[in-house]
């Protein structure tokens, strides 16, 4: 369906058209969410800023996630799975991922302070949505920390239940493409879905500086 990241971000951007030149700032989720975020900004003439999460993965099966942290510690867990798991091991391991978000930050954005938020809209970007944890743990962050009037998810693509769920915590939401039997992967909705560089991160966000506030 997409060719890649950029392309994605350009369709997406086509229906948010309507925010461009408003009061909105968008936050975009580390790693792929940063492309797609760059298109979308770019078309809107919107700044651009980071929500840092990182997801926590199952103790036994590590690219299963259980749960998600942001770096100023709001997470979202599966509740039902990590009834089962060893609790000192889970609360170690979120200190640990919530540190690695706050390493992220720093290594993408250096000194560069959060974009301001408050009455604003929020438009919380990424590739897309597979389980939600990640992009559930994003949306606390943006409540708690930045407080924006008004916060949209947008995303490319993911499956039907997403939107229901995120509807009901009271975000609008808005995707490029549902379809009803998701695939069960992101990445099987690009042609290229190579993985993102922190330097391509980082150039990316240099970039959306004015030339005298660039690292």
């Amino acid at each position: 369906m997409f060719k890649d990241r950029a392309d994605a971000g350009r369709k997406l951007a086509k229906k948010l058209k309507s925010f461009k030149d408003k009061n909105v700032v968008i936050y975009a989720l580390p790693r792929g969410g940063v492309v797609i975020g760059a298109e979308i900004a770019k078309t809107l003439s919107a700044p651009l800023d980071l929500i840092i999460t990182k997801k926590i993965g199952h103790p036994l099966q590590r690219e299963y996630a259980i749960g998600a942290v942001a770096e100023n510690g709001h997470t979202v867990f599966n509740e039902e799975t990590v009834a089962k798991i060893e609790q000192e091991w889970l609360e170690e391991e979120t200190e640990k991922q919530r540190l690695e978000a706050k390493r992220r930050r720093e290594l993408y954005l250096g000194k560069r302070k959060p974009i301001p938020c408050q009455g604003k809209i929020a438009i919380l970007v990424d590739d897309g949505i597979a389980t939600g944890l990640t992009m559930k743990a994003a949306i606390r962050e943006l409540k708690m920390h930045y407080f924006p009037d008004k916060i949209i998810v947008a995303v490319p693509v993911t499956p039907p239940n997403i939107g229901q769920e995120l509807k009901n915590m009271g975000i609008d939401f808005i995707a490029y493409s549902i379809p009803k039997d998701f695939l069960g992967g992101v990445g099987t909705y690009y042609q290229d879905f190579s993985a993102v560089a922190d330097s391509d991160i980082i150039s990316i966000m240099n970039s959306s500086l004015p030339n005298q506030a660039r690292r």
